[in-house]
């Protein structure tokens, strides 16, 4: 049986595994990170994820400090303006709509739109070049031991890992959560979502628009022109069966509906992907850190796909860590550490949780009256300029504090 040591054992390779790998190796860290499956990083290919993610200025930051970014940034697409459409009427028509433009509290846009399976790819060829990082496609977490001077991990190639620290960013259903015997709250609300790409003929202008009717947000997010035809991102959110029905249509009724749905704002849809369904929960762990063990991304909070702060929260998890790493590297993994990463990020996160969970819930309504009932709340909210700009600040992550 082979045994291993090193400084940081990273359990889940997703999008945020891979980010924490990047970020400690290029800090000089020895890191090995393990996913049971192997990633997909061509979006033709089977299993590959169609969703995007858009990437908001702290996020960004970190990534330039870690220097992934230069690699990213020539695929990504600036997104200047957030747009919220109220389409709740009688028909698919906007009735109201406020605008959250960049340009009124940074000289730089929100963020930056990426694919989700684009991003794998450029990470990966990141962590070709960090000799300190291993990384074992195809091999999972079996066991965890966690004792007060290392994490013992075991794999499922029969490998035993010494770690001094373990992160856990395998997933909502955490294998490493579990055998800490740490608890979840999770919120189910029925629904799922749909993920592809469209071609439109009215261009986006680095707009990102979530247009609100019933059942969820049917949010559009930028993506670079193919061929000088503009092209986005789409996430529809429906309850499960109006999602079976969706998927079940043919291509021309399909993007009829999905035509419809998004108001007719950038004229007729075409499909540019095939689609993916992925299911809607809310939910966060009951602590962030145990003996040896920091949770982070979806081992830790997972949200709708609202605000784009899913990776983004992932990315504030990773930026703390590697703070309170960087500033007493005698101390990785130990309780003071980690006890200081759960005091920080929990709060943080739980209110996260609920602002989205709350919005989501809002974005459901079916009945005509709360739907309007809905429009004039969130009128009279956006309508109130520092009240906007104070959520913009908020959405973006703006003024979290640094490790100290």
């Amino acid at each position: 049986m082979t045994r291993e040591r090193c400084d940081i054992f990273i359990s889940g390779g997703g999008v945020a595994g891979l980010t924490a790998a990047a970020a400690f190796g290029a800090a000089g860290w020895r890191v090995i990170c393990a996913d049971p499956a192997s990633p997909v990083t061509d979006a033709a290919a089977r299993g590959a994820d169609l969703r995007t993610t858009a990437l908001l200025q702290p996020s960004v930051a970190l990534l330039e400090r870690i220097g992934l970014w230069p690699g990213l940034a020539a695929h990504a697409a600036p997104l200047e303006v957030m747009r919220i459409v109220d389409a709740g009427g009688p028909t698919a028509e906007p009735r109201t709509t406020h605008d959250f433009d960049a340009a009124d509290i940074s000289d730089r846009p929100f963020g930056w739109n990426l694919p989700n399976w684009l991003l794998r790819r450029e990470i990966l060829g990141f962590l070709d070049s960090l000799p300190s990082v291993s990384f074992r496609p195809g091999v999972g977490t079996k066991s965890v031991v966690a004792r007060e001077t290392a994490a013992l991990i075991g794999l499922s190639d029969g490998t035993r890992v010494e770690a001094r620290l373990l992160v856990a960013a395998d997933g909502r259903d955490s294998p490493v959560r579990e055998a800490l015997g740490i608890g979840a709250r999770t919120m189910r609300y029925g629904q799922k979502a749909l993920a592809f790409a469209v071609s439109h003929p009215v261009p986006h202008g680095n707009v990102s628009t979530e247009i609100h009717r019933s059942g969820g947000p049917f949010t559009l997010v930028p993506l670079p022109d193919d061929g000088g035809r503009p092209r986005s991102a789409v996430v529809w959110m429906e309850t499960g069966p109006e999602i079976r029905r969706l998927t079940g249509l043919p291509a021309d009724d399909f993007e009829a509906e999905m035509s419809a749905r998004s108001a007719w704002l950038f004229g007729p849809l075409a499909l540019a992907s095939p689609l993916s369904v992925w299911p809607i929960i809310s939910q966060i762990a009951d602590r962030f850190a145990g003996e040896r063990t920091a949770l982070m991304a979806e081992a830790a909070h997972v949200v709708p796909p609202i605000g784009a702060q899913g990776l983004n929260m992932s990315l504030a998890d990773l930026g703390l860590l590697l703070d309170l790493a960087e500033a007493a590297p005698g101390a990785l993994g130990t309780t003071e550490m980690l006890e200081r990463y759960h005091h920080r990020r929990w709060p943080e996160a739980r209110l996260r949780v609920a602002g989205i969970d709350m919005l989501n819930r809002a974005s459901m309504m079916e009945a005509r009256p709360l739907r309007d009932a809905r429009a004039a709340a969130l009128h009279a909210l956006y309508s109130a300029g520092p009240v906007r700009r104070t959520l913009m600040r908020l959405g973006m992550g703006a003024g979290r504090k640094a490790a100290g």
